[in-house]
């Protein structure tokens, strides 16, 4: 699976949704360029030395941010309130662009644990 791929399945999206994942695309990978890029259960997903580290889902009413660690996903609790949350994910509209300056926390926290992991 690769960067093909993911843009094969952005594309497979409503206008709406597919600006606004190749938009938080974009932005995890300002965020570390270093991600890979892959499909896996059906999502957009992002790695790091074989590791995932956040996905990205189209669903009919909303986008979701998947964590692969519920954990590390409570501990931004604050940073959450105003999303509907599952255990490891979160939705948003599919028109709304996350903030950088979240995306950048949660995918830092996620690399970080993935680095202590070792």
């Amino acid at each position: 699976m690769s960067a093909s791929e993911v843009t094969a399945y952005i594309k497979a999206q409503d206008p709406t949704k597919a600006k606004t994942l190749e938009a938080m695309r974009a932005l995890l990978l300002e965020v570390e360029p270093k991600l890979e890029q892959t499909i896996a259960w059906k999502s957009a997903m992002f790695k790091y030395n074989d590791k995932f580290v956040v996905g990205l889902c189209a669903h009919k009413g909303h986008l979701s941010f998947s964590l692969p660690s519920s954990e590390l996903l409570g501990t931004f609790s604050e940073d959450l309130k105003d999303f509907v949350l599952s255990k490891n994910s979160f939705q948003f509209a599919v028109d709304q662009v996350l903030p950088k300056k979240l995306v950048s926390k949660l995918v830092k926290a996620r690399l970080k644990e993935i680095r202590e992991a070792k």
